[in-house]
C-alpha cells in the first residue's frame, strides 16, 4: 500500500500542477464568455483524448460500466463543483478563490466518519475548526471587502470532497480513464444544457460579475481565446485522469492533503498574468487552512471493522 500511496501523491501533485493552468485560462476568458461555453469547447475537446485513454487502459467497452447510475451521479456533482468554483473567478482574486477552494481536505476528512467510517480523532476536528476560522479571515463577513462569491468556492470544495470519497469507493472496480470519460461527457452534456435552459428562460445579464459569467450568451470567439479555451480539453483529460487515478490507487487521506501544493502555483499566475498581490489576510487565513489541513489528515484513523466488514 506503501507504494500505491507514493504513487497516488506523484499522480495527484502533476494533476494539482495542471489543473491550475486550467485556472488561470478560464479566469483570463470570463470577462468575454459564459463558463457553459468555456466548459463546452473543453470538453468536446477532450473526448478523443479521453477515449484514446480508456481503450489505452482498459478498452472502449470498459464505458458500459455496471455502476453507471453512480459514475453519472459522481459526474454531475462534479459539474455542479466545477461550475461553483469558475464562476468565482471573476469577483475575486485568482490567490483567494484557490484559498478557499482549498478547504478541501478539511470536508474530506470531517466526512470521513459517516461515509468511510474512520475514526476521527478530537485533534481533528480542532484542526477543522482552526481552518474554517482561517476561511473566516479571508471571507471577513460583515466587512466592505467581504465579496458573496467567495461561498462558491466552499460550495465547490464540499461537493469535490464528496465526489473525492465516491471515487475511493468506484475506484475498486472502475478504472480512471473510465470515471474521467464519464465526467467530462456530462461536463459537456451539462454545459449544453445549462445554456439552452437559460437561453429558454431569457436570462443573458446580470449585475454581478459571477452571475454574469453564467448567464452570459456564447458568442464566437476569436482564434486566440478558442485556442485557449480548446487547450482546456487537454489539460481536462490530463487532469482529470491524474486526480481520479490518484484517489483510485490511494487512500484518501493520505494524498489529499497534497492538493495543497496547488497553492504554489496559482498565486504565481495571479501575479503574472492579473497583477494580482494577494492580500495579507488571504496569505494568513491560507496558511491557516493548510497547516489545519494537514494536521486534521492526521487525526483521521483507519476504518471501523464493521464497515470494513460490510
Amino acid at each position: 500500500m506503501q507504494k500505491r500511496n507514493t504513487a497516488g501523491v506523484a499522480f495527484l501533485c502533476a494533476g494539482v500542477l495542471v489543473f491550475s493552468l486550467q485556472d488561470a485560462i478560464i479566469k483570463q476568458v470570463s470577462g468575454d464568455y459564459a463558463v457553459t461555453q468555456a466548459v463546452f469547447i473543453r470538453s468536446l475537446v477532450a473526448v478523443p483524448l479521453l477515449l484514446i485513454f480508456v481503450q489505452l487502459e482498459a478498452g472502449v467497452r470498459a464505458i458500459r460500466s455496471p455502476h453507471f447510475a453512480w459514475l453519472a451521479i459522481r459526474s454531475v456533482a462534479l459539474l455542479v463543483s466545477y461550475t461553483a468554483y469558475y464562476i468565482a473567478f471573476p469577483a475575486l482574486p485568482l490567490a483567494e478563490a484557490v484559498a478557499l477552494y482549498f478547504t478541501v481536505p478539511l470536508f474530506i476528512t470531517g466526512l470521513a466518519g459517516p461515509l468511510l467510517g474512520e475514526r476521527v480523532h478530537w485533534t481533528a476536528w480542532a484542526a477543522i475548526a482552526a481552518g474554517f476560522a482561517g476561511v473566516v479571515i479571508i471571507l471577513q463577513p460583515g466587512a466592505s471587502l467581504f465579496e458573496p462569491a467567495a461561498l462558491f468556492s466552499l460550495l465547490s470544495a464540499l461537493l469535490y470532497a464528496l465526489c473525492a470519497i465516491m471515487a475511493r469507493r468506484l475506484g475498486t472496480t472502475e478504472p480512471a480513464s473510465v470515471m474521467a470519460f464519464y465526467q467530462n461527457f456530462v461536463f459537456m452534456a451539462g454545459a449544453a444544457a445549462m445554456a439552452l435552459l437559460l437561453h429558454g428562460l431569457n436570462i443573458h445579464d446580470a449585475s454581478h460579475p459571477s452571475v454574469e459569467f453564467l448567464v452570459r450568451r456564447w458568442s464566437w470567439p476569436t482564434a486566440h481565446d478558442f485556442m485557449l479555451m480548446a487547450s482546456c480539453g487537454a489539460i481536462a483529460a490530463f487532469g482529470a485522469t491524474l486526480l481520479t487515478h490518484a484517489y483510485r490507487i490511494a487512500e484518501a487521506n493520505r494524498v489529499s492533503s497534497f492538493e495543497y501544493t496547488g497553492l504554489l502555483w496559482v498565486p504565481l499566475w495571479g501575479f503574472l498574468l492579473f497583477n494580482e498581490v494577494p492580500r495579507w489576510t488571504t496569505v494568513f487565513g491560507a496558511a491557516l487552512i493548510v497547516v489545519s489541513g494537514l494536521i486534521a489528515l492526521r487525526g483521521r484513523g483507519e476504518p471501523s471493522r464493521s464497515r470494513k466488514d460490510s
